[in-house]
């Protein structure tokens, strides 16, 4: 049955969003409280009109990236699981009762460029929130045998996640793509390394030891709330947390020379084409980024020509899709095709590379810019309709840049790009040499050249 009230409400919500993004000029039309306390743990609030909810985020700025040392990859990951096993004033089973109480939910999750904590419950609460949180974060405490069976925990998972082809294709890209820099491996980490990690209790409190401090951290609280009550509780709880020294020297990854390959042989699963360019690392004052994501978004929607080509007209592909990665580093540029049949592989990328060569040169035209940006945007905006949504979204341009106001001037950018800057664009980075053919079929080889 069609609930009209929640309707109403949800379209009242969406044009009052877009209302106030256009009174503001800013995508996120909400004031963003940011405060650093002296340990250099930063404090973002944003006022939500949520009566009784808030949410409660923790971005670490800590991911698979920082992991430098050969044989201790994975950790970051690795704590994603341990930072629920609990201290020694509110064990594993007392902190899901605390939860409980309070009406809140807590999960976690990892990435290339961090790790976010995030709860969200009753703003009444929110003190509460901020004890069982600042007291993990300084005294998590685990024995050995602890450490042993979640690591045996995260080899199973290792184990489940690589089951799938396109888990073993993503791994097998991303090693072939980068030689040196640490995006080489996955957020899992390398197997050999994951089979380890039972053996390595020792480092994992180094590890913890060295990046769960404030100078990583950035605490968001969204809803119904107040800037002074969240800065207060923010130095009752956390400020006291010491600071630490520790950088990692990240590798630079050396400018890639010529056309890369990797496969996965399966015939007995659909057969894929991924196309992989070196891109830009995020930034929230260069276009590079965005006009990437409008060109992309040109030209894999489903009104493009390619996709009526490839996909409706001659059913040579599932689908086609694509776009940047946004990372801190230089990463990936993937354009991917689900196909038919494994034989047509060399004209589907043919076909891909035509139109992404045709962008060098040919200008897309203004309506199908603004109809692109706007598109786009309005997108964005309008899943900014709860406190979740709002953290979650700041959290990701906090991992980026450290600065949540980032979110406002990366978005701001898609107005300013031309025609020019998308076919600026298309030459910089869609280079042969920059490439890496990523593939999956029957076989030894691709079957691409």
């Amino acid at each position: 049955m069609i609930n009209k009230k929640l309707i109403f409400f949800l379209f009242c919500s969406a044009l009052s969003l877009s209302t106030l993004a256009q009174n503001t000029g800013k995508i996120l039309p909400f004031p963003v409280q940011q405060k650093q306390l002296s340990n250099g743990l930063n404090v973002v609030t944003v006022p939500f009109n949520s009566p009784g909810l808030a949410s409660f985020f923790i971005v670490v700025r800590v991911g698979s990236r920082e992991e430098v040392e050969a044989g201790k990859t994975g950790f970051a990951h690795f704590f994603e699981h341990m930072m629920f096993r609990g201290t020694d004033k509110y064990s594993k089973e007392a902190y899901d009762l605390v939860l409980k109480s309070i009406g809140a939910s807590a999960n976690a999750n990892t990435s290339l460029d961090r790790t976010v904590y995030h709860m969200t419950g009753n703003a009444a609460k929110l003190e509460k929130m901020f004890e069982i949180e600042g007291d993990r974060f300084q005294n998590l405490n685990y024995s050995e045998h602890d450490f042993k069976t979640e690591a045996g925990a995260v080899k199973g998972e290792y184990t489940k996640n690589s089951a799938s082809p396109y888990q073993q294709l993503y791994e097998k890209t991303s090693g072939v793509a980068f030689t040196k820099h640490t995006y080489q491996h996955t957020t899992m980490g390398f197997f050999a390394d994951v089979v380890d990690m039972p053996n390595q209790y020792n480092y994992s409190l180094t590890f913890f030891d060295r990046f769960y401090r404030p100078e990583y951290a950035t605490i968001v609280v969204v809803g119904d709330v107040k800037q002074d009550e969240v800065n207060r509780l923010a130095e009752k709880y956390f400020g006291s947390w010491k600071r630490g020294s520790y950088s990692p020297q990240i590798g630079t990854e050396p400018a890639q020379t010529e056309t890369r390959y990797a496969h996965i042989s399966n015939p007995s699963f659909p057969p894929f084409l991924d196309l992989n360019y070196k891109g830009p690392a995020f930034s929230d004052s260069s276009k590079d980024l965005p006009a990437l994501d409008i060109l992309t978004t040109l030209l894999f929607s489903e009104s493009s020509a390619l996709y009526q080509k490839l996909v409706v007209k001659e059913q040579k592909a599932r689908f086609i899709g694509g776009g940047p990665e946004l990372s801190r580093d230089p990463n990936l540029i993937s354009m991917s095709a689900s196909l038919v049949n494994a034989k047509d592989m060399q004209y589907v990328k043919d076909e891909i590379l035509k139109a992404v060569d045709e962008s060098k040169t040919k200008p897309f035209t203004a309506k199908e810019l603004n109809d692109t940006k706007s598109a786009i945007k309005y997108g964005f905006a309008m899943r900014l309709d709860s406190p979740d949504q709002i953290a979650n979204a700041l959290a990701r341009f906090i991992w980026l840049s450290g600065n949540p106001e980032s979110l406002n001037n990366y978005y701001a950018l898609y107005d300013k790009v031309t025609a020019e800057d998308i076919m600026n664009a298309a030459k910089k980075y869609f280079s042969p040499s920059a490439l890496t053919i990523a593939t999956i079929g029957p076989g030894t080889e691709g079957g691409v050249k």
